[in-house]
């Protein structure tokens, strides 16, 4: 198993993140409810935003294999947090891309956005509430 990234505490309740093949740096910072500045990305804010992005990059795949559009679709995120623990208790995404020609791989994407590696690595308690808007 190849490293993926280093993460050094900054002090402030942030966080320096590097991806170690492309040096690409992510900043953290603690959410303002929870002590932070809210002035970047919070550890449950990158998780809820990478099951977004896992979503679209595995439609890509499965658009690029198919000849079909995907470029420009985006997500909506949004996360509810609950408490006792601290957690995040639901993670709501709204993909908008536009409709496909071929009308079979509307539902191909939708299973392909929901079976992504992320949604089957995240615990079941967590409700994931996924949505699509073909236009």
């Amino acid at each position: 198993m190849g490293k993926t990234s280093t993460s050094v505490y900054t002090g402030s309740l942030r966080t320096e993140n590097t991806h170690l093949k492309s040096g690409s740096v992510i900043l953290t910072d603690a959410p303002i409810d929870n002590r932070g500045k809210g002035q970047a990305f919070s550890p449950t804010d990158l998780c809820a935003t990478s099951l977004a992005n896992c979503m679209l990059t595995v439609m890509g795949i499965k658009a690029e294999d198919h000849g079909w559009n995907l470029t420009g679709a985006t997500a909506m995120v949004e996360k509810e947090m609950a408490s006792d623990p601290r957690r995040i208790a639901t993670i709501r995404i709204v993909i908008t891309a536009l409709r496909p020609d071929d009308a079979k791989a509307i539902p191909i994407l939708e299973r392909t956005a929901k079976d992504c590696p992320v949604a089957k690595s995240l615990h079941p308690d967590l409700k994931q509430e996924v949505s699509f808007k073909w236009e």
